[in-house]
């Protein structure tokens, strides 16, 4: 809308196609959200299960910190990559969409990359 409540050519087109950026960006950050929610659980789970002595540090966005000794680093790593697998299968089914992990084993955080 022109700043003198005239009309201005192009606005409303120019609106929708936010909202729907919005829109769809909503959703992928709000399934994301809901992904990663049942990645920690699961990873958490079966951390537990398994009796590890590994403890779930840091997760944000796409990354997840797990401190362990390392003699337990290969079955932490796989049980990461397990807990993404079933999060995808929890919250979208049978899909042909994965959702990989890449993981490191380091003995300082600041090495992970």
């Amino acid at each position: 809308m022109a700043r003198d409540g005239g009309f201005t050519p192009g606005y409303a087109s120019v609106n929708a196609r936010a909202r729907g950026r919005f829109t769809r960006n909503f959703v992928v950050q709000g399934s994301a959200a809901d992904w990663a929610l049942l990645m920690t659980a699961a990873l958490r789970q079966s951390l537990r299960a398994a009796g590890l002595r590994a403890e779930l540090v840091f997760f944000q966005h796409d990354e997840v910190i797990v401190h362990c000794p390392a003699e337990e680093a290969e079955a932490v790593a796989e049980a990461i990559r397990a807990a993404g697998d079933l999060a995808g299968r929890t919250a979208f089914g049978q899909t042909p969409v994965r959702f990989p992990f890449t993981t490191a084993v380091v003995e300082c955080y600041a090495d992970a990359k």
